[in-house]
């Protein structure tokens, strides 16, 4: 088995499981979501070593260093050593809203209860 020096974009980011699927991969390729060495790329742009790729990603740009070229989908430890990624640390998590609990039978709500709950919706 020869050693392989390029492979599709697609297929690549596929690979390295940066997208779970090669269809949605394709799709943000054809979307305009992903760069190769600054360049927009099509589905078929070929990656080699040494490639910078920008794909945004679940709301997050992603900045990736092709290390390995596969273009067949293998394990996590396996992917991760095909990537280097330079990517901004992810923006902290958001905390879940204060939710408003009111007892069970407790009846119809206050006055109170009532802009309690509207201040709740406007944050």
């Amino acid at each position: 088995m020869g050693a392989v020096d390029e492979t599709r974009v697609d297929k690549w980011l596929w690979a390295v499981r940066l997208f779970k699927t090669r269809a949605l991969a394709t799709a943000a390729c054809k979307g305009g979501h992903v760069r190769v060495n600054g360049a927009p790329a099509k589905p078929a742009s070929p990656v080699r070593v040494g490639d910078t790729v920008e794909a945004h990603v679940h709301g997050r740009s992603r900045v990736l260093e092709v290390a390995r070229i596969i273009d067949k989908r293998v394990g996590a430890p396996v992917a991760a050593t095909c990537v280097v990624d330079h990517s901004p640390p992810a923006p902290p998590r958001e905390q879940a809203p204060d939710v408003f609990v009111r007892e069970r039978g407790a009846g119809r709500p206050t006055k109170r209860d009532r802009r309690q709950l509207d201040r709740l919706r406007t944050r």
